[in-house]
């Protein structure tokens, strides 16, 4: 089989012991002949390095590990890039996240104003990612984690045409993994599903066993009885994440036709997500608290008893076995079918063909090949129309320098009450994101 070369970038995330254990556990099937952690922060480098020291130890003898600051060490010879880069990092999430509950408004990662402020901040952090693979491997695949994903893969479509590129989220593998355990399975590709939507904008409309039985009726019973059971890693398991898993039963009562991502909790009961919330002790705040503390601690403890002390990896995100899945079913040139965010072409109609939609694609060597959804109901429609025209205006506003594009991004989206509001939002948004935005004139 061939081996393939594997940089990690943002290889300082607490992210990457989830990818490397599945790495490490997926040898058989997508070998390594080089891993490599590149980050620009040296510090977190080592820190993840002691974490994963047990792993690390089961790569092939002939495979080459080592982590680098330096882009030309990290992106030469490389056949795939895994990218999971945050532009400001936790600090600047939280802005973005107290910011919009300031003025009323959602205050979340990747949804409402603290998306919209998040993705001209992400946006070139990632171009200059691509930029540096192209130099130093023109033909590798770069494998997307970065968010806000939508906004995101606009930009690089507009920039790139998304040659080798494929934009991909967790999201939607994490309630998956809900619904499989739901039905009495162990993988979330146990269901084989079909889905219509925007990243983290989306709904199942079927969900097919290996028989071809689609079990998604049986599973809305089951959660009209009893609820959405928690996702089965601890990333998608903490307080935060259960009371999302609460109100899934709540959108499925108001809109029983489809199953709903969670995320479309914020688009369709804003009011109530922002009361909810408690400004001075955000989403970002429990990363913080929980995740990266336990980062730390993990490291003490391996400090202290010079590297005996057998790291928990659970406390970590395991969302590695996507992209590995991902990754190995181009390598192989498989045909395995998951959910990506790809352009829209016609898969779903109504939808401008220049759209970035996440559907259920087939995986190939030369990228991906989107199934068909045919027409959507105008509910949908409409509500996906006004998402995709606040994310496009919001990479206009990044590529025109342009506030009255921002503006309007921020006006038109579901989650912000006025346009007065909006540009309230906007201006202390332009001033927290000095540096990392471009000039809005």
């Amino acid at each position: 089989m061939k081996k393939f070369n594997v940089v990690i970038v943002g290889g300082g995330s607490s992210h990457t012991p989830g990818i490397i254990k599945s790495l490490v556990d997926n040898l058989e099937r997508f070998p390594l002949k080089k891993l490599v952690l590149f980050d620009i922060d040296r510090d977190r480098l080592v820190m993840v390095d002691k974490l994963c020291r047990s792993l690390i130890k089961k790569l092939p003898e002939d495979c080459e590990y080592f982590m680098t600051t330096e882009p030309k060490e990290a992106y030469t010879d490389i056949d795939f890039a895994f990218a999971q880069v945050r532009q400001g990092g936790l600090k600047m999430r939280e802005k973005d996240e107290k910011i919009s509950l300031e003025f009323g408004c959602v205050g979340q990662e990747t949804c409402g104003p603290g998306g919209l402020a998040y993705g001209p901040r992400s946006i070139p952090a990632v171009f200059q990612i691509i930029d540096d693979v192209r130099t130093y491997s023109p033909e590798a695949w770069i494998i997307n984690y970065s968010n806000p994903a939508a906004i995101v893969a606009e930009a690089t479509r507009r920039k790139y045409n998304n040659y080798k590129i494929l934009n991909i989220c967790d999201m939607p593998v994490a309630i998956q993994l809900s619904y499989a355990k739901m039905l009495g399975m162990e993988k979330y590709n146990d269901l084989d599903p079909v889905y219509f939507g925007l990243n983290h904008f989306g709904w199942w409309t079927h969900l097919y066993d290996k028989e071809g039985n689609d079990r998604l009726p049986e599973l809305k019973e089951k959660i009209m009885a009893t609820g959405l059971a928690a996702s089965h890693d601890k990333h998608h398991s903490d307080p935060s994440w259960r009371h999302t898993w609460e109100n899934f039963r709540e959108i499925l009562t108001d809109f029983p036709e489809y199953l709903p991502n969670t995320y479309l909790q914020y688009y369709l009961y804003p009011t109530e997500c922002v009361e909810d919330s408690d400004i001075n002790y955000t989403r970002a705040n429990m990363v913080m608290d929980g995740r990266e503390r336990e980062m730390y601690e993990q490291c003490r403890l391996v400090d202290e008893t010079n590297g005996q002390h057998e790291v928990n990896l659970g406390l970590f995100n395991a969302f590695g076995d996507f992209i590995v899945d991902v990754a190995t079913s181009i390598g192989y040139n498989r045909t395995d079918r998951y959910l990506v965010i790809v352009e829209n072409k016609g898969a779903v109609m109504g939808i401008a063909d220049d759209a970035m939609v996440e559907v259920p694609c087939y995986l190939r060597s030369w990228g991906p090949e989107p199934v068909r959804i045919g027409e959507i109901p105008t509910f949908h429609r409409g509500m996906m129309q006004q998402q995709l025209a606040s994310e496009k205006l919001i990479v206009d506003a990044y590529f025109e320098n342009s506030y009255q594009k921002a503006l309007e991004a921020f006006t038109v989206n579901k989650t912000v009450t006025s346009a007065k509001v909006a540009r309230k939002i906007l201006d202390k948004m332009i001033e927290a994101n000095r540096g990392y935005w471009p000039e809005l004139n």
